[in-house]
């Protein structure tokens, strides 16, 4: 049975969302890098503050995100991708 064209659709809005975080862009959405962890399996485990912790099931890592003004801090992007490289994830559907 094929997709539904709404997954689809997600699954495009996922992947343009990875090559833009890929691309090194420092001009990232805080929405936008909360949705790439979570499209990789994280889960906001609490919040501390302006800290947003995300944990993984299978991974000890976690994962820290802060919202500056609507945007993530770009070290932290690196350090989400770095894991997600590390552990080989893959985007849930």
């Amino acid at each position: 049975m094929p997709w539904p064209l709404c997954e689809i659709e997600k699954t495009m809005k996922k992947n343009k969302l990875l090559k833009k975080l890929l691309s090194g862009s420092k001009n990232i959405r805080f929405s936008e890098a909360q949705s790439c962890a979570e499209a990789f399996g994280f889960h906001l485990e609490r919040i501390n503050g302006s800290h947003h912790i995300y944990k993984h099931p299978d991974i000890p890592e976690l994962i820290n995100l802060q919202n500056v003004k609507g945007k993530a801090k770009p070290y932290q992007i690196k350090q989400l991708l770095q894991i997600i490289e590390q552990y080989n994830l893959q985007m849930e559907e």
